[in-house]
């Protein structure tokens, strides 16, 4: 199995974990007389059983990260980095939607109203935003060829 099949099988894991859990949270009580909609004890055991699935998966797929070299480190450093980018490019972008007035009153209608002045330099902002995002779509392929070409480790 590839390592990007890992990764879709541990997201329907989690989402059918998260879906058992609901059912179990919406079955856990019922009113006298009535009959549940459903057996939360057997949703109880169904989740233990997906969830020991779930666990076996991301324990699989960090052994494969820690272990899978690509430019510049490991697949973990390669996701650690374009974490970071993400990061760094939404405070990038919020600095510069902020200095430029975004959401906000970027007008005087009188004379006597103060005027806003940037404190950040904008056009500086944007470039540098942009170099992070050009730099976020490369790790980004990087780790997705990686995905589609490296085994999962057991």
């Amino acid at each position: 199995m590839k390592l990007a099949e890992a990764l879709a099988l541990r997201s329907d894991a989690a989402r059918r974990a998260e879906q058992l859990r609901a059912r179990i949270v919406a079955s856990a009580r019922y009113q006298e007389g009535e009959t549940p909609a459903e057996d939360a004890a057997a949703l109880l055991v169904e989740a233990g059983e997906v969830l020991g699935e779930l666990e076996t998966l991301i324990r699989r797929i960090n052994r494969t990260n820690a272990a899978t070299h690509v430019e510049g480190g490991t697949l973990t450093d390669a996701l650690a980095r374009r974490d970071v980018l993400r990061l760094r490019h939404r405070v990038v972008t919020s600095a510069a939607d902020a200095a430029a007035g975004e959401g906000q009153r970027g007008f005087r209608q009188l004379r006597s109203e103060l005027k806003m002045i940037p404190a950040l330099p904008v056009a500086q902002l944007r470039s540098q935003a942009d170099d992070l995002a050009r730099q976020l779509r490369e790790v980004d392929t990087v780790i997705q060829r990686t995905n589609w070409e490296v085994d999962l480790l057991d």
